[in-house]
């Protein structure tokens, strides 16, 4: 018979549990380590392996979209000794997570409890109690005094698309690298599902790793990216050429109402964006260059505006089904690589951004206060330290159920998100906190010049609020998603105060 000893969960104590070792997670960590010091402890809980997050279990041949040194915890900088524009690949984003661990734990005691998978968190009094199953299955219980659930986007590796036919191989790029492997020893077609980013990506690695081999692509409604050349165009032009994002972030709020999203992204398009589609009907922040597209156009032996349905066998032959019924007969033995989109397809239960009495932050998809978790998990710490996480009247944007019904809307409805709640959070926390925060695009420009954005976002920010305001009331009345700030008693709680 078992003791109550053996049944009873180890318990552990901390001033701060995150869960989530993402770049979400560690913004968080290194902000608490601004607050708290070596005698002070923080728990650092994930579900995988490492520190890392979904960079854990993406494809391999997956670069960061941005130059990487804005890609970090705090101002971090970056070890590699590379060029600012280079790209970082997985293993060099990885190891820069580590990195930024090993910088923090120089100012905050962290222990770190990988192969940890969340069960319940429960705020009461001063504490949360965090309960948590181990690597071994056993559960082991945390009391913190607060709680940062480090979620992010919660992306998870795509499966291979389930299809009828037994002579088409299909496979995911999270479990096959498409550079190697049985993919690499044959020599039939490949069909590219998905005209995003992770299609984009895995065009590009199979036009070069294989020049000549035929690569289609099947790119649903079409996808247009900004093009990195726009926003941070490289030696002399980032003195006088390209655009700050703050600038462009001014300009396209200003521009959007709530109700314009389509002539809007149309402006955006003509203006930063680059695409290889015939038609482009899909945004969501993918950045691209002018030359990786022009490769990708290149090597491309067909593109179709459709989106797969099946892959079948009739009459000993194979072929393709697309949702408007039109069929594409296809070589037995070709390959199908399921890159279709990984942002949208979440379906997770609604929580605030913050609990009622404030001491656990939640930065997931259904309450999103800025366009990037990264942000959020940088700025919302910042709050919750200085006890105004529930006094800053912040707007929360439930992103995933916007992406569901009205996704040609959320990249504008994302901007208004984050113009707005940073023109509050300026006004609530010291000028340190921006200065410390390496994640923004601004800072591939020489201070000089980045000096004159921040000097026009101070300059502007109080009185553009109204419009953000209404634009974000509007986004709510019109399709009915959670945008506005956290309900109290049951009612829509008042933003007159942010006026």
């Amino acid at each position: 018979m078992s003791t109550s000893a053996e049944t009873t969960p180890e318990v552990d104590t901390c001033d701060l549990c995150i869960v989530g070792a993402g770049i979400t997670g560690l913004n968080a960590l290194f902000v608490a380590s601004r607050y708290l010091g070596r005698d002070q402890k923080v728990i650092l809980v994930d579900r995988r392996s490492r520190v890392g997050g979904m960079w854990v279990d993406t494809y391999p041949y997956v670069r960061l979209h941005q130059p990487h040194p804005m890609f970090t915890a705090g101002n971090i900088e970056w070890t590699l000794g590379r060029e600012p524009s280079y790209l970082a690949a997985k293993e060099e984003v990885l190891g820069h997570f580590e990195h930024c661990l090993a910088e923090i734990k120089k100012r905050v005691t962290v222990d770190e409890r990988y192969g940890h998978t969340l069960l319940s968190d429960n705020e009461s009094g001063d504490n949360v109690t965090v309960t948590c199953r181990g690597p071994d299955g056993e559960q082991r219980v945390i009391v913190a005094k607060r709680l940062v659930k480090a979620f992010g986007a919660q992306v998870n590796p795509n499966q291979p698309l389930e299809l009828s036919s037994t002579r088409i191989r299909s496979v995911s790029p999270d479990y096959c690298d498409v550079r190697s492997g049985d993919i690499r020893d044959s020599d039939t077609p490949v069909w590219v599902i998905g005209g995003g980013k992770t299609g984009m990506d895995t065009a590009l690695a199979l036009i070069t790793a294989y020049p000549g081999r035929e690569v289609n692509l099947v790119a649903g409604s079409g996808t247009f990216f900004t093009a990195r050349e726009k926003f941070f165009p490289s030696g002399s032009k980032r003195w006088w050429g390209g655009c700050q994002l703050s600038n462009l972030a001014l300009d396209m709020t200003r521009r959007f109402d709530g109700t314009n999203e389509k002539p809007l992204a149309e402006w955006y398009r003509n203006n930063y964006g680059v695409w290889l589609t015939p038609e482009a009907g899909n945004f969501l922040f993918g950045v691209l260059s002018e030359t990786e597209n022009r490769t990708i156009a290149a090597g491309l032996n067909d593109v179709i505006m459709d989106h797969l349905v099946d892959a079948v066998d009739r009459d000993g032959a194979s072929e393709l089904v697309f949702r408007s019924g039109a069929t594409k007969p296809v070589q037995p033995g070709s390959w199908i690589v399921n890159c279709t989109g990984y942002l949208t397809n979440g379906n997770h239960p609604y929580e605030p951004y913050v609990s009622g009495g404030g001491s656990t932050v939640s930065l997931q998809g259904r309450s999103f206060t800025l366009h990037l978790t990264s942000y959020a998990g940088y700025f919302l710490t910042h709050l919750m330290f200085l006890d105004k996480i529930r006094t800053v009247p912040l707007y929360e944007l439930d992103f995933e159920e916007m992406c569901r019904v009205a996704k040609p809307a959320v990249p504008f409805a994302l901007f208004s998100l984050a113009q707005y709640n940073l023109s509050l959070i300026t006004d609530a926390v010291p000028g340190s906190v921006f200065k410390e925060c390496g994640l923004d695009f601004n800072r591939w420009y020489p201070w000089p010049r980045r000096m004159i954005g921040t000097a026009q976002f101070l300059a502007t920010h109080r009185r553009e609020r109204e419009h953000l305001r209404r634009t974000l009331d509007t986004l709510h009345d019109r399709f009915g998603v959670r945008c506005g700030p956290l309900i109290e008693g049951g009612a829509r709680a008042s933003a007159a105060a942010a006026g």
